[in-house]
């Protein structure tokens, strides 16, 4: 019987929770998260993997905007290639 994988409980289930609705609506309305995640999709990976993913990579981004004391640039976290810029304009 093949099951589908599942996400890992592995670390704070109260960040990943807290997480998961900002990396939602980054998926639908900033662009550069936006293009990560149909980057991912692109390669195959699951909607949830994906989003789990993007959740990731804005945990990153809020943590090196309060290391480095700066404010949020989108092409720090995801370097849009040129085809999709035109998309998203």
């Amino acid at each position: 019987m093949r099951k589908h994988t599942r996400i890992s409980k592995i670390g704070n289930g109260h960040l990943r929770r807290a997480l998961f609705m900002p990396a939602l609506v980054a998926c639908r309305f900033e662009p550069h998260l936006r293009g990560f995640y149909q980057h991912l999709l692109e390669r195959g990976k699951a909607k949830r993997q994906a989003l789990s993913a993007v959740a990731r990579k804005m945990l990153h981004a809020i943590y090196g905007m309060f290391r480095a004391n700066q404010r949020y640039d989108g092409a720090r976290v995801y370097a849009l290639p040129p085809t999709i810029v035109a998309k998203f304009a």
